[in-house]
């Protein structure tokens, strides 16, 4: 889910309680900001359903990992890779990859490390699953498939890693699609408590940093993953087998362990690895995002997420935010697919 604490804690609970005394989200008003609500259903046709499956699943080495990815689209497109978070995996972009590849892009949509058929090259490296490590995957993913730049779009752990890639690389992106915003964070921030409402929200955190939570994860990973589905978005009545369709994807050998990693990390309860100390230190600076950019969110988003205005200075390029409505959820994309394909293309025009 996303970092859902990687963004300031204490700038979240400012906000936070402001969304949930007023119902829906404050809306940007900067002159040199645009700000819409859309209505997927008003505007272009929301294709959700429309697609159950990608073409074969192709598989890459890549720094660490053996990679699996779907692909769509014409070679010689302009590529865009999408960006999946947890607990979800390619699917919720089974929709909106098609859209892409009819408008000419070449679409990638990787399995991050942990999920689907994504391998650790080596039984010895660490399960490491700090924010950066994934961010270092994706460009050497990009390395692999020889992309010198691509659209990078994506929501939960994919907007983190999307907004970090953009942050630390901006040479490599160009254009930017992040659901919830601005999520990068550091430690420090996770330090920081919060009054119990807000910490509620974080409730799977706090199991997850005791070994009775990863031994529950571990036994219980679909019921368990189903239920933050049904949390994260209220409104979408998902049907059993597009739930299935995705949770196999937790069956990877090294998921649990990826997780656990990541939230534990999170909270300063794991350590990291020194090899990507200096990035960490760099994120810790929340650096600012100079490539095109727009931020969506779902006007019935049940997970944490930060407030538009909480984070709108934080891209100094051309900047766009749009409240996506109509009962959308945390899974913006599987929710939503032709408003995400819509930003998408939307974006790539911004760098024209």
């Amino acid at each position: 889910m996303s970092q859902e604490e990687s963004f300031d804690r204490r700038r979240f609970l400012g906000t936070a309680v402001k969304t949930i005394a007023a119902g829906e989200l404050l809306m940007i008003d900067f002159a040199d900001v645009q700000s819409a609500r859309i209505d997927p259903s008003n505007a272009t046709p929301n294709k959700r359903g429309t697609y159950t499956s990608f073409g074969p699943i192709k598989q890459i080495d890549a720094g660490l990992l053996n990679i699996g990815y779907a692909e769509a689209g014409p070679a010689n497109g302009t590529a865009v890779i999408l960006l999946h978070g947890w607990p979800y995996d390619i699917y919720s972009f089974v929709d909106v990859a098609p859209l892409l590849a009819s408008k000419g892009y070449r679409v990638i949509v990787p399995y991050l490390r942990g999920y689907g058929t994504t391998r650790f090259l080596s039984g010895e490296t660490l399960r490491n699953g700090q924010q950066s490590v994934v961010a270092v995957d994706i460009i050497a993913l990009m390395d692999a498939l020889k992309i010198g730049k691509a659209i990078l779009a994506g929501f939960d752990w994919g907007a983190r890693t999307a907004d970090i890639m953009a942050a630390l690389w901006p040479e490599r992106c160009k254009g930017l699609v992040s659901v919830s915003g601005y999520l990068i964070g550091n430690q420090e921030s996770g330090k920081s408590p919060l009054p119990p409402r807000a910490e509620l929200q974080w409730w799977y955190q706090f199991y997850f940093a005791t070994e009775r939570g990863r031994i529950g994860y571990d036994k219980y990973r679909h019921d368990f993953s189903k239920l933050i589905w049904q949390l994260a978005s209220p409104k979408w009545h998902f049907e059993d087998a597009v739930f299935d369709r995705t949770a196999a994807s937790f069956e990877n050998p090294d998921h649990v362990a990826i997780v656990i990693h990541n939230y534990r990390w999170r909270l300063g309860m794991a350590d990291g690895e020194a090899k990507y100390d200096d990035l960490e230190n760099q994120l810790t600076k929340a650096p600012v995002i100079t490539v095109p950019t727009i931020t969506l969110e779902g006007d019935a988003n049940g997970a944490p997420h930060p407030d538009p205005a909480s984070y709108a200075k934080k891209f100094s390029g051309k900047y766009s935010n749009r409240t996506i409505t109509g009962g959308v959820g945390h899974n913006l994309p599987q929710e939503a697919p032709q408003a995400f394909a819509d930003a998408v293309i939307e974006v790539d025009g911004f760098s024209k």
